[in-house]
């Protein structure tokens, strides 16, 4: 059963559905025995019937009822469709509400709740995921430089497109990608346990090529000048005037083919917010691009730009992106470690000649300011002079009535 067989069984989110098998949530109360009971073996005259195709990751059909694929539907193939009962029996067996409520959660932008549209040809889905033979070849290897290996060579050509796609800049999307990988084989651990490798590495190398500090960069200032037809001119310029948020949510949700709620999971944004983000975008190509108004012209336009449009990817050999990386991951191990011991180094030499008590330095001899000066006689001026020549000029050095008379 699909993930959305799964939620539509138990009146719930495929969301919900989807953080209970990643441990990221759990079940609880009458909703956890219903999941338990729906996932008991199931007898072979109940078990519910296979779907038709599968998504790129393996969860969903293909041509579904409208609400589980990217703007299309077919005839249902899970329970409703075959007459088999959508609730399992027991307490906690969800309510026709709810199941309406589950299904109308990922219904498409483009169609409406409760329409039933009938998909001409399955949804094409090569360049989100890896291919049989690389998802077999990726399932029997028996090292992780050669899962790594496997992954980057089926991988790399379709991120280089697509961030292409993103950026217009055929340089930038090398590097984007091959920083991801760089990423990728750092936390390999943790990628080759992902339940979609793929789509790990194509979050961080869609992050990486849309950073505004490339804007700083004069390299990546200006767009390719693409060599492409004339409507491949005119959507990569339309594509490259939008949003980068929405940029992003066109490509995934109509060129990729994921669904509305991992494109929104895949864009850390809510459900509405990526629909909204969508119908934007849509209605920008439309008014630029007339004959792109149909939403389906869109996804055949897209998916000749990601299947052999624009520029032929050249990326590095995976064994060359595998040895950057380490090499790049141990210089700046060296260099972390080289500073934490010349850290350590100063802050010893510090502790070791620092004195242990407070000794209070003499202060050196300084001139005393702010006493006045040495007071003498003031200099006379002409007048004075004048006068006092005249005193000494007369007689006793003096005038007359000063002189002491005899008695």
């Amino acid at each position: 059963m699909s993930e959305e067989q799964i939620a539509r069984a138990l009146g719930v989110t495929k969301a919900t559905v989807r953080a209970w098998e990643t441990g990221r949530g759990e079940p609880r109360g009458r909703r956890r025995e219903a999941y338990a009971r729906l996932l008991a073996p199931p007898e072979a005259s109940s078990a519910p019937a296979p779907p038709t195709g599968e998504h790129q990751n393996g969860e969903a059909p293909l041509t579904a009822a409208a609400g589980s694929g990217p703007g299309h539907g077919g005839p249902d193939t899970g329970p409703a469709a075959t007459g088999a009962p959508d609730t399992p029996p027991g307490p906690g067996a969800a309510t026709t509400a709810g199941a309406a409520a589950a299904a109308t959660a990922d219904t498409p932008p483009d169609t409406a709740p409760g329409t039933s549209v009938q998909d001409p040809a399955p949804r094409r889905v090569p360049a989100a995921g890896l291919p049989p033979a690389g998802a077999a070849a990726l399932a029997a290897a028996r090292s992780p430089a050669e899962a790594f290996d496997v992954l980057y060579t089926h991988c790399a050509p379709g991120l280089v497109r697509q961030t292409y796609l993103l950026t217009g800049r055929l340089l930038l999307a090398h590097e984007s990608v091959e920083r991801a990988f760089h990423i990728a084989w750092q936390q390999w651990p943790d990628v080759a346990q992902d339940r979609d490798p793929v789509s790990w590495v194509r979050s961080a190398a869609y992050e990486l090529a849309l950073s505004p500090w490339h804007r700083l960069r004069p390299a990546h200032r200006h767009a390719d000048s693409p060599p492409l037809d004339r409507a491949g001119r005119e959507l990569l310029a339309v594509l490259l005037r939008l949003p980068p948020p929405y940029r992003r949510t066109v490509l995934l949700y109509d060129g990729l083919g994921l669904d509305l709620p991992e494109t929104a999971a895949e864009t850390e944004a809510s459900t509405p917010a990526a629909a909204s983000r969508l119908l934007h975008a849509r209605e920008t190509v439309a008014a630029e691009v007339p004959e792109l108004a149909d939403p389906e012209a869109l996804r055949d336009r897209l998916a000749v730009l990601l299947a052999d449009g624009g520029p032929v990817p050249q990326p590095s050999p995976a064994a060359d992106v595998r040895s950057t990386g380490e090499r790049r991951a141990w210089f700046w191990t060296r260099l972390a470690l080289t500073a934490t011991v010349m850290i350590m180094s100063a802050t010893g030499m510090t502790l070791a000649t620092a004195p242990t008590r407070y000794v209070p330095e003499v202060a050196p001899g300084q001139r005393v300011g702010g006493v006045p000066g040495h007071a003498g006689p003031q200099r006379l001026t002409p007048r004075d002079v004048a006068l006092r020549n005249m005193l000494s000029a007369g007689p006793a050095a003096g005038p007359g009535r000063l002189v002491p008379l005899p008695r």
